[in-house]
């Protein structure tokens, strides 16, 4: 067993303590017998599961999608509502046990209150498990690009990112966001990274998906950092199949007769494939250029070097967030300077994509999948 893997069963036995208490306040009310062997038993049978199920993402396998709806996905449910139920619980906790010193009594175990916060988990998290995942919507976004030729004033690139296609991202979802693209019309498509989740087995589903992308000037592909977890090639060369530029450390020049567009792509940040000042050889003197770049991170880098706009994804924007405020609270916040959405520096631009797919849990809540288009403005 990895150490990683050490560690998020030690997160999930952690996760499950107030389950636990519910699990033991329902045998109660119930009338079981050995009402804390009946809990102690249910989780333990919760915290073994997850080794099997992250296990089965590492890498991710093919297998029936009924399999997945009638077993992971209800499972994903259940430990997301246990993670959900961790913060009100100790609040709760704190809080009850406080007023039971303040009433003179000694402190009790007030087991509905768990059973009760694990259901409002099902609740949430049930949501962003079941429909806030599947329902993306398109965003349209003017981004003023310092030096760009006139003549591509309103350039519109559609922009996806952190696909994730495999076991709980199906190729019939790509293939949606592929037909919200095309029905855009754009000039280019612009992907950044993260086309799967780990391993090899949904290299085809991927490469079906960028190839029913469709745009004037066709499709650009950078690679992330789970693009190699497995092996990397077979997919790049499935890629290029297709027709797509899969650009690493590369560049390429868009001539529209009367002006010019550079645009650039980094390879893989975290596998320490990426090289921002080969990506930029051939930088040509006068033209704005576009860098695809999985990691946002690499923005500052981009600036000092002139680069007039960064696209980037990686983060999710959290893929969990406080609904409605999730550029200022989502998870990603607490570990990316850069997130989501539209930031400057100085005369440079960065967008990072709120992604589309998802990693770890299968989960969404306050941060929406979108397929985005970028409008590119003269300024």
């Amino acid at each position: 067993m990895s150490r990683f893997l050490r560690a998020l069963l030690l997160f999930t036995f952690a996760f499950h303590i107030p389950f636990l208490l519910a699990a033991h306040a329902v045998a109660v009310s119930f009338g079981w017998p050995i009402p804390w062997l009946l809990a102690l038993a249910v989780t333990g049978l919760g915290i073994a599961l997850f080794a099997g199920r992250a296990r089965g993402l590492m890498p991710d396998r093919k297998q029936k999608a009924s399999l997945a709806r009638a077993f992971d996905i209800p499972y994903f449910v259940h430990w997301c509502a246990c993670v959900f139920t961790v913060l009100p619980s100790i609040v709760g906790t704190l809080v009850l046990l406080a007023i039971d010193l303040a009433r003179g009594g000694g402190a009790a175990l007030h087991g509905a209150f768990y059973g009760w916060t694990y259901v409002a988990g099902l609740v949430v998290c049930g949501y962003g498990i079941l429909i806030r995942r599947r329902w993306f919507h398109t965003v349209a976004i003017d981004v003023p690009v310092t030096g760009l030729a006139k003549s591509y004033d309103g350039y519109r690139v559609a922009h996806l990112s952190d696909l994730h296609i495999g076991s709980f991202t199906p190729k019939s979802w790509g293939l949606k966001w592929a037909g919200a693209s095309n029905a855009a019309m754009p000039d280019l498509v612009a992907v950044t990274g993260d086309l799967v989740t780990s391993g090899v087995d949904f290299h085809g589903d991927i490469a079906e998906v960028i190839g029913a992308l469709k745009a004037k000037d066709g499709v650009v592909v950078s690679m992330g950092n789970h693009d190699y977890f497995g092996e990397g090639e077979p997919l790049i060369s499935l890629l290029r199949a297709t027709g797509a530029r899969v650009l690493r450390n590369e560049s390429m020049l868009l001539d529209n007769g009367a002006g010019k567009l550079h645009v650039a792509a980094i390879d893989d940040t975290w596998t320490r494939r990426a090289d921002i000042d080969r990506a930029l050889t051939d930088k040509p003197a006068g033209v704005a250029t576009m860098l695809l770049a999985h990691d946002p991170a690499q923005f500052p880098l981009a600036a000092e070097r002139g680069v007039a706009l960064t696209i980037a994804g990686h983060t999710h924007g959290g893929q969990i967030a406080v609904p409605f405020l999730g550029r200022w609270l989502s998870l990603s916040h607490l570990a990316h300077k850069f997130h989501i959405g539209l930031y400057r520096d100085g005369n440079a631009a960065l967008y990072v994509h709120p992604g589309l797919g998802t990693t770890g849990p299968p989960m969404r809540l306050g941060v929406a999948p979108a397929v985005v288009i970028l409008t590119l403005r003269a300024t």
